[in-house]
């Protein structure tokens, strides 16, 4: 038995003289820690912080949103109240006073895992825990879709053509929870996420809040699952666990749209990542069938496939060989879950499911603002601008992932989080949780700390990007909104003077 403390076992190879020399076993590659710099330890003299701080800093932010979002939240239509009310007024100023509280202690927990002593994995996973915990019981937040994949669940129960018809042939108070643009489209997901909603609402037998509940806790398994796979994946591309954690699964994004608004998003990337972790070990087939899940979510994760035919590649299977057992794997898994959830081939058709006409995808806003000079310029070429916009954000989008995979095809990981932030952000709808489909993958295998500094700074800037009743903001609101982080800013420097003067009074 190898002594504690010997140096690294070695073995022996021949040289050409005939000498046996030997040789140092190769390790497993691990990056070095990331040097602090000078204004890390100008913020660790002035802002000291431990991991217990952050704990209870970004709880009072998790807290403030739940109980701001009784009032201002995307609420049941019943339970509604006018934006004017002081009511849903001073739930806005919580909600965003939140928000703040939430960042500072993500960005803290931040500069505690670049320290010389970061926290474990399970440390991190603990924090998680604790600042989700009064997001399960808080009305939805951020967006209303929660209540339209309860209606769609319905509509497949009742065996109605979901890639047909929109909720509104539902009927009932179902649909009427659903946000009016969207009462009459049909669903744009995959059958797997149609048998789940299905299955939830012959559970629940229709009743709202017991489904709202149900739909939360399927996105918190997704986040579970997000969680348990960074560190894996991590791992493998050379990158810290803990910093990867830190920035994929305890991103305020996943708190704020994953947990509090219970999107889908959650069981695509949660399924997508389980199968990225199997397709590194020794189960490729159940790596493309987890991922094959993942894409009967949602679409964007069927790129994911090529991650895992690379990944054999890599671990030494024959080219041809990787893409026929993926692609025989993918299309079984297709049938099969197509066949349980009893919702036929309709959702091929549904995934040019119409996008909303004032989305703010960026080829929707150059779409918008050409069809305003055609129009100007007395042109009949206006109605095309828009469509002609999404047309060229698609062909530029194939482009931008053929290239990436093409850059970075020895980090499948990466090149995958790359492509699907690609899709985000030339696709033809865009919403801030879906950012989150490349920061998933992006936190795990980004090859710089300056990778991961500007996806967090594009963190803070998405978390202020809509209000918690998913609603468009007047006026009003804005100031609310404003008002609410700035009195949190305000109690944040407060907090801090008061935890410097005893340590200025010593120092006097």
């Amino acid at each position: 038995m190898p002594l504690r403390g010997a140096a690294n076992p070695t073995t022996r190879s021949r040289s050409r003289a005939g000498h046996i020399a030997a040789s140092p076993r190769r390790e497993p590659r691990q990056l070095a820690a990331t040097p602090r710099c000078h204004a890390d330890r100008v913020l660790a003299m002035a802002f000291p912080v431990d991991l217990r701080r952050c704990q209870i800093l970004g709880l009072a932010g998790t807290a403030s949103l739940a109980l701001g979002g009784e009032t201002a939240g995307a609420l049941p239509v019943r339970e509604l109240l006018a934006p004017s009310s002081a009511h849903a007024a001073l739930g806005l100023v919580g909600v965003y006073f939140g928000v703040v509280l939430l960042i500072a202690a993500w960005l803290l927990l931040g500069r505690l895992v670049r320290s010389a002593d970061p926290p474990t994995p399970r440390a991190l996973l603990l924090v998680l825990a604790v600042w989700a915990t009064p997001l399960l019981i808080a009305p939805p937040l951020f967006s209303r879709d929660v209540y339209s994949y309860l209606a769609q669940g319905a509509m497949v129960d009742a065996h109605i053509d979901v890639y047909a018809y929109g909720p509104a042939h539902l009927g009932g108070p179902l649909a009427d929870e659903v946000a009016p643009l969207w009462r009459h489209t049909a669903a744009p997901y995959g059958p797997v996420f149609m048998g789940v909603a299905s299955a939830l609402s012959g559970l629940t037998r229709g009743e709202l809040p017991a489904g709202l509940l149900g739909m939360r806790l399927i996105a918190l398994l997704g986040v579970a699952l997000m969680a348990a796979a960074l560190p894996r994946l991590a791992r493998h591309s050379g990158a810290d666990p803990s910093a990867a954690l830190w920035l994929g699964a305890l991103n305020p994004l996943v708190l704020l749209h994953l947990v509090a608004g219970a999107h889908n998003d959650a069981i695509m990337l949660g399924l997508l990542g389980a199968g990225l972790v199997a397709a590194l070990g020794r189960w490729p087939a159940v790596g493309a069938v987890l991922v094959t899940l993942a894409a009967l979510v949602k679409a964007p994760a069927a790129l994911g496939l090529a991650a895992v035919v690379l990944l054999q590649v890599r671990a030494g299977h024959h080219p041809a060989k990787a893409v026929c057992a993926t692609a025989l794997a993918s299309a079984a898994t297709t049938v099969a879950a197509t066949a349980v959830a009893g919702t036929g081939y309709g959702w091929i058709g549904a995934l040019d499911t119409p996008v909303s006409p004032q989305n703010w995808a960026l080829t929707s806003l150059l779409g918008r603002a050409t069809a305003s000079l055609l129009e100007e310029a007395g042109s009949d070429l206006a109605p095309l601008a828009v469509p002609v916009w999404h047309v060229f954000g698609l062909v530029l989008t194939a482009v931008l992932v053929a290239l990436i995979w093409w850059r970075w095809r020895p980090r499948p990981v990466y090149a995958l989080g790359l492509s699907l932030a690609a899709v985000a952000a030339f696709g033809p709808a865009i919403r801030p949780w879906y950012a989150l489909w490349g920061l998933f993958l992006i936190a795990a295998a980004a090859p710089s700390t300056s990778v991961r500094h500007r996806v967090a700074a594009l963190t803070g800037v998405l978390a202020f990007a809509v209000l918690p009743s998913g609603a468009a903001a007047d006026v009003g609101q804005l100031v609310l909104a404003v008002s609410g982080g700035a009195l949190a800013v305000v109690v944040l420097w407060q907090a801090h003077l008061a935890a410097q003067a005893p340590a200025l009074e010593r120092t006097a």
